[in-house]
């Protein structure tokens, strides 16, 4: 493995479909020897996952619209030109909050959500599907609390 130089143009990169969400990498630890990845993530209104933890960090950055957190036992809204950021092991969770869907960006260090974000689009394709989500969590080590 190596540090490898990325550049990203608009409109290039993988997108994929996560929980009602547009996911696109920007860089996959797989560039950075997995010390961190980043993430463009489109959320519609209400679309987004429920509570969860693991054991990385994530940092969030909002640039279009606004989000709604529910971090531990609370609920803040993230705006446009907000930032969040969450140790590993912080119980979180978020959906879209703006009419218009929000975009965010997501780093996680050490890199490790991609393999999560691909085996949802790869396994879950509509409603009756959702119910797989929290065994390729537990596969990815992300693990769903009830809300």
């Amino acid at each position: 493995m190596s540090r490898q130089l990325v550049v990203m143009k608009q409109g290039e990169g993988e997108t994929l479909s996560v929980l009602g969400t547009q996911v696109k990498f920007l860089c996959c630890g797989d560039k950075t020897d997995h010390a961190w990845s980043i993430m463009e993530v489109v959320l519609p209104k209400h679309a987004g996952p429920p509570p969860h933890d693991h054991a990385w960090d994530e940092a969030y950055y909002v640039t279009r619209g606004q989000v709604r957190f529910r971090l531990a036992e609370r609920e803040q809204i993230i705006a446009a030109g907000d930032f969040l950021y969450a140790p590993g092991g912080t119980l979180h969770g978020f959906q879209g909050d703006s009419e218009e869907p929000a975009h965010m960006l997501i780093i996680d260090a050490p890199a490790h959500a991609e393999a999560f974000f691909r085996d949802v689009d790869r396994e879950v394709k509509g409603p009756d599907d959702r119910a797989k989500v929290p065994e390729i969590g537990r596969r990815n080590q992300i693990f769903f609390r009830p809300a």
